[in-house]
This record gives structure tokens, sequence and C-alpha cells, in this order.
């Protein structure tokens, strides 16, 4: 199974986080965003004991269009 960055936070301090990737063979994005802590923003959620939630900033919704796009950016 081979992962496609779709990109990264072009406004992270240190280049690395939040990113998102695109996993082909699956069909699902993989996130990486900053752990949710806050129990009154995860009370507001029905979030199963499998699961968890992270949190990445508005700007990085256009890295999901890049699919629609398929320009294979690897930013």
């Amino acid at each position: 199974m081979t992962l496609r960055k779709l990109g990264k936070d072009p406004e992270s301090p240190s280049g690395g986080s939040p990113t998102v990737y695109l996993d082909e063979e699956k069909d699902t994005y993989l996130v990486q965003g900053w752990k949710v802590l806050d129990d009154e923003r995860l009370g507001q959620m029905d979030i199963p004991g499998h699961e968890s939630v992270v949190e990445i900033p508005r700007r990085m919704v256009q890295f999901f269009l890049e699919v629609q796009r398929d320009h294979g950016s690897d930013v």
C-alpha cells in the first residue's frame, strides 16, 4: 500500500503538520493533525472508542480537491 501525500499545511512553522494523504487502494483519506483534547468540543460529537479526532485548519481543504484535479501533487 502506498499513500499519496496531497499536501502539508503551508503555514506550519515546522513544515511537517498537518498533512493530508490519500490511500488510493482503500479510497480513503488519512489526516495528520492536532489531537483534539477539549472535552467541551469532544462532548458535542458521538465518537466510538475505536475512533479519534484530529483538527486541521480550514486552509487545508484545498488538498482534498487535489484528487479532483489529479495533479499528482507531492507538496
